[in-house]
C-alpha cells in the first residue's frame, strides 16, 4: 500500500461521489479558507508543483 493518493486519484474519487469541476472548486475554497495551512499540506502531499500550488489557493480567493 502506498502512502500516497495522486490527484488523478483523487479527482476520479470526487467524480465518483458525483463531484463536478464546480464543486471540486467549492470544496477547494473551503478547505483553504478554513484550513489554508493544511490546505497547502495536502496539496503538497497530492504531489503537486510549487507553482500549481500556489494557482490552485490563488483560485480559492
Amino acid at each position: 500500500m502506498k502512502n500516497t493518493v495522486s490527484k488523478t486519484e483523487w479527482v476520479a474519487m470526487f467524480r465518483e461521489i458525483g463531484l463536478d469541476d464546480g464543486k471540486m472548486e467549492q470544496w477547494h475554497r473551503l478547505f483553504e479558507t478554513r484550513h489554508p495551512k493544511a490546505h497547502a499540506d495536502f496539496l503538497k502531499w497530492l504531489g503537486l508543483s510549487c507553482g500549481e500550488i500556489e494557482r490552485v489557493r490563488k483560485s480559492c480567493h
